[in-house]
């Protein structure tokens, strides 16, 4: 049975049910109950911050987005896009005892050398690492906070 990890980030009220012994959560963007994994416990926490502490617009918000990757299909966590189309933030959600390291970020960078957003986030839901991408020099500019939306 899945116990949650107290997240450093806020609690929001999520419809939690069980049957027999799996426990699922209702995820709003998607309009479906999920098994409720430590990893899906980060997304959907995240999410929620994302739409009530950032600003984020929920039409705006796509949850796993394939794509192929050295002939391979992936998924993305979480990809935001602006209101052109264009994608503003690929976010890796990890499950909270996954350590955000130089291994993961480097997931991230393949992926969004697919997607070419203009954000990195990743998140084991204890820990949040923000990247701006500079355009120019072809890196990476490491922030303490993720801007609201509007300030993309």
């Amino acid at each position: 049975m899945f116990t949650p990890t107290p997240l450093n980030l806020p609690p929001y009220p999520f419809k939690i049910t069980q049957k027999d012994d799996v426990v699922f959560i209702f995820d709003e963007l998607r309009k479906k109950h999920l098994v409720l994994t430590s990893e899906e416990w980060v997304r959907q926490h995240f999410i929620q911050n994302l739409i009530l502490e950032k600003k984020f617009p929920r039409t705006l918000i796509q949850i796993e987005g394939g794509l192929v990757l050295n002939q391979l299909q992936k998924r993305s966590d979480i990809l935001v896009y602006n209101t052109a189309g264009e994608k503003l933030m690929l976010i890796e959600c990890k499950a909270p005892k996954v350590k955000i390291t130089q291994s993961v970020f480097d997931q991230a960078s393949r992926y969004n050398s697919i997607h070419q957003a203009r954000w990195i986030v990743l998140t084991n839901g204890l820990q949040h690492v923000y990247a701006r991408m500079d355009t120019e020099k072809g890196s990476f500019n490491f922030v303490e906070e993720m801007p609201e939306y509007l300030g993309l």
